[in-house]
């Protein structure tokens, strides 16, 4: 009986991949929460439960040619497109070194040139037309790429979120946008933020396809986000992909989500745990063992300690650099 990783054309290495950057992705978030509550970062704002959503989309794209505008909570988006544990501790640090900002921005304001991944921003759903206009770029200048952007249920609610669809339909453009349905909007459930069943149910009014998956299976969310990718490198436009999952954490270190989640949903919600339904399902087609379970697991603590170490003592950025990037330098091309 054919395997279902094997019914989407992925092989046992590629799981394998894809459950270490799941698991990468957990562990680093797991030591910034540490580091959080002993008062080393400020703050962080978590991608637990959402990293086979995450994980398996990003497995599907082109790391070499497509762009990306992730959202706040998308380690394992960045992480498969190039950023390392190392950047993102910088950037919970807000070292100079950090990638995205120099330390100017909150961590999870991702933004990379050199891995295509197109600068974020504070305001929610602003990444949408972002993407939306690098695709409507690319496909002025017939140019072999696809964007693909992210955004929790919540900022489906936004203006961006139906502006930008709403363009993207209109000119048939390259782009996939995936809601990350947690289920919550900070406090809010989805039931007081969404009148439709489904946050996909909006694509037809956008003139694209759309469809709501299981986000806690990476190979699901693979296929659908592969396909997506496929028809739009097609010519055939933009889709609309819901994956649902759980928000394992509170909405970030600031909040405390026991205030408005019971006792019962939070423990149940330990058994939709993407990391451990994935290891499942590799111990059981005999990929994954106990034995190499723990050398993964070993080895990634090796890199989050040594990224942990590094960023923790490197320096930061010098306090007359504040308004470097902001005003046109002396001498410099104004």
């Amino acid at each position: 009986m054919t395997a279902k990783h094997e019914e989407v054309g992925l092989s046992n290495d590629d799981v394998l991949k894809i459950y270490e950057t799941m698991l990468m992705a957990r562990r680093v978030d797991e030591r910034m929460w540490l580091l959080n509550r002993a008062g080393k970062i400020p703050f962080v704002i978590s991608c637990q439960g959402q990293e086979a959503a995450q994980v398996g989309a990003a497995f599907a794209l082109d790391t070499e040619k497509d762009y990306i505008a992730p959202y706040y909570r998308d380690m394992g988006v960045v992480l498969h497109f190039g950023m390392t544990p190392k950047d993102l501790m910088l950037s919970a640090f807000a070292k100079a070194e950090d990638p995205n900002s120099g330390g100017r921005q909150m961590p999870g304001h991702f933004g990379q040139k050199k891995n295509r991944i197109l600068t974020g921003s504070s305001p929610v759903t602003t990444q949408l037309p972002h993407a939306v206009g690098v695709a409507l770029a690319g496909k002025m200048k017939k140019q072999d790429f696809i964007t693909f952007t992210t955004l929790g249920e919540g900022s489906s609610n936004q203006g961006d979120f139906h502006e930008g669809l709403n363009f993207a339909g209109v000119h048939k453009l390259p782009v996939i946008t995936m809601v990350e349905n947690n289920k919550y909007a900070i406090s809010v459930p989805y039931d007081r933020q969404v009148a439709s069943k489904n946050v996909s149910d909006r694509a037809i009014g956008y003139g694209m396809p759309g469809v709501t998956i299981d986000g806690n299976d990476p190979i699901e969310v693979y296929k659908h986000v592969k396909e997506a990718a496929d028809r739009a490198r097609r010519g055939e436009g933009p889709s609309l992909i819901e994956t649902v999952s759980e928000r394992m954490t509170a909405h970030s270190s600031d909040d405390d989500h026991r205030q408005y989640r019971s006792a019962d949903e939070l423990a149940a919600q330990k058994e939709k745990d993407p990391i451990l339904l994935f290891g499942a399902y590799l111990k059981e087609n005999g990929i994954l063992n106990d034995e190499l379970e723990k050398e993964i697991n070993d080895r990634i603590m090796v890199i989050v300690n040594e990224a942990t170490d590094y960023a923790e003592n490197a320096p930061y950025a010098e306090p007359e650099h504040a308004l470097k990037y902001v005003y046109a330098e002396k001498g410099g091309n104004e």
